[in-house]
């Protein structure tokens, strides 16, 4: 709980995360949402990458056994993946949305062999489509996924149920409870706008509309 809250004080310090639910912000999906996140902002702060990427490479540790490889899921969890590969001394790949459209075509990026042991590793972890698309495109090419670790996630049932639907361990840094309870205690919103943002996640996709 601890480094979750310190995790969502450092998101909400840095900017990588605003919550507006007054002016929710819309996302590429049409889904009106009260929190906007983007978690590439904590790399332009040493201390919070530095924090974010220890925390990682710890949590990694206790419920990871000895991972081969670190895999990052383009593009927003790349270079936190390469502080975690480096802190670990670990070989580093990273996964494409999709494979690219000349020379070799590839979907992953680096070098890894079959039945490797893989970490990868998510900035957000929102509906879960395209971090799982990740585990997929790692499996197809004969590793052995231990489990995804990401800084943040929604919490949202559809992600959780993919997950396990996948049968692929994820931990988070911090997630959305966490961040509510900490943006009230610090004044950060008001309990009127917590509750607004409690009702976003128990249904986002019709939420303001």
């Amino acid at each position: 709980m601890e480094i979750g809250k310190k995790i969502a004080h450092f998101l909400l310090q840095s900017k990588s995360i605003k919550l507006e639910p007054a002016n929710p912000f819309i996302w590429a999906s049409g889904w009106h949402s009260p929190i906007y996140c983007d978690n590439r902002k904590t790399l332009s702060f040493p201390e919070i990458r530095k924090y974010i990427c220890d925390s990682f490479t710890d949590e990694i540790v206790k419920n990871f056994p000895q991972p081969d490889v670190i895999a990052g899921v383009a593009t927003g969890a790349i270079a936190h993946g390469v502080l975690v590969a480096e802190k670990m001394s670990l070989p580093f790949i990273y996964v494409r949305s999709s494979s690219k459209a000349h020379g070799m075509e590839n979907l992953i990026e680096g070098v890894v062999e079959p039945g490797q042991k893989v970490i990868v590793i998510e900035d957000l972890i929102s509906t879960g489509g395209s971090s799982l698309k990740a585990v997929s495109a790692l499996r197809d090419a004969g590793c052995e996924v231990l489990g995804m670790a990401a800084i943040f996630s929604y919490g949202f049932p559809q992600a959780i149920k993919s997950f396990k639907d996948m049968d692929c361990k994820l931990i988070t840094l911090s997630n959305y409870s966490i961040l509510l309870m900490l943006a009230l205690e610090s004044g950060y919103i008001s309990q009127k706008e917590a509750n607004l943002l409690a009702e976003w996640r128990t249904d986002p996709e019709n939420w303001n509309k």
